[in-house]
């Protein structure tokens, strides 16, 4: 007698994602891994100008986009979505002067800005509560990102040609440490 044996599918949990919204969470996740790696560029660039303190801010930087890209991922997935991981340009490396690449760094976050605002407005024009609460985290870093940035453009600023004053912005940039994020999501 022969016993024939019939394995089904797991069945899987309903997308908690539109299929429109989770493209946009993938484009958004994609965003974060570039802003790492650009900020990993600039750090290089600081390197090569002799401006450790700086290159060690910029490689904190790159760690944290990273965690908002994983935060991207893990979301995704935690919402029987499916990640899609994109390619994307080289990032600039050769900057003008210290202020040309902040500048730049502002511009960066300028249009993060842009990005997340939209995936908010998406998510409640779907009504889906828990993107919404999800992103909500990323509006409120994205506040302190912008505030970071231009408070080290108007810095640089001030500093002009001052060598000295360049120096010390190094030397107190250098003090900032990597804190993973506390928060669950």
């Amino acid at each position: 007698m022969k016993i024939k044996i019939v394995i089904y599918p797991e069945p899987k949990e309903p997308a908690m994602l539109s299929p429109k919204l989770q493209d946009a969470l993938n484009e958004q996740m994609k965003n974060e891994f570039f802003s790492a790696y650009l900020y990993m560029a600039i750090a290089g660039y600081f390197q090569s100008e002799d401006l450790p303190g700086i290159a060690s801010w910029m490689r904190v930087q790159a760690l944290e986009e990273m965690t908002h890209g994983e935060k991207f991922y893990n979301f995704i997935a935690d919402t029987a979505g499916r990640t899609d991981f994109r390619g994307f340009e080289a990032p600039k490396n050769i900057y003008e002067s210290p202020l040309d690449a902040f500048r730049y760094s502002l511009k960066h976050e300028n249009f993060v800005t842009d990005r997340i605002n939209k995936l908010m407005d998406l998510a409640k024009e779907e009504g889906n509560h828990a993107a919404q609460i999800f992103l909500q985290w990323f509006v409120t870093e994205q506040v302190e990102e912008e505030a970071g940035f231009s408070l080290i453009v108007r810095k640089l600023e001030r500093i002009g040609s001052d060598g000295n004053g360049l120096l010390r912005l190094d030397e107190e940039l250098a003090q900032r440490v990597f804190v993973p994020p506390t928060t669950a999501v």
